[in-house]
């Protein structure tokens, strides 16, 4: 069995302020999207779906939100290390939450990381030689 990966699922408490995160970091999602139960974005061969809690539960009564930590996170490419630095700062101060401020990784690169409204991780990251 070979099984391709295809959809990345992010259950959120709050469609409409999940949604206006992601459309800040980029994502082309519509503006009537906010107030479906299940809303999914085709990123190009992959698909990036969102479901509030309540249609997770509509299947799966004993499911419960992952405490302790995150349960996912994603990882946006920068055009440069000083993209980071601006997307940063720019999320950080509309829809998400500064986590981690701009560091220059041990792995080569510019990195940070904010919250989603959700508290999911949003990795920002650009190679430093660039």
């Amino acid at each position: 069995m070979k099984l391709t990966p295809a959809v990345i699922e992010i259950v959120v408490g709050d469609m409409a302020a999940s949604l206006a995160f992601y459309r800040h970091v980029g994502l082309d999602i519509p503006p009537d999207a906010d107030t479906e139960p299940h809303v999914d974005v085709d990123l190009g061969g992959i698909h990036l779906a969102f479901d509030t809690r309540e249609t997770i539960l509509s299947f799966n009564a004993a499911w419960t939100p992952p405490s302790g930590g995150h349960g996912m996170a994603l990882a946006f490419a920068c055009a440069s290390p000083a993209e980071v630095d601006a997307a940063y700062a720019e999320l950080a101060a509309a829809e998400g939450t500064g986590a981690i401020a701009p560091w220059d990784a041990f792995w080569g690169m510019r990195y940070a990381v904010v919250h989603d409204p959700d508290g999911n991780p949003v990795d920002l990251f650009a190679p430093l030689d660039q």
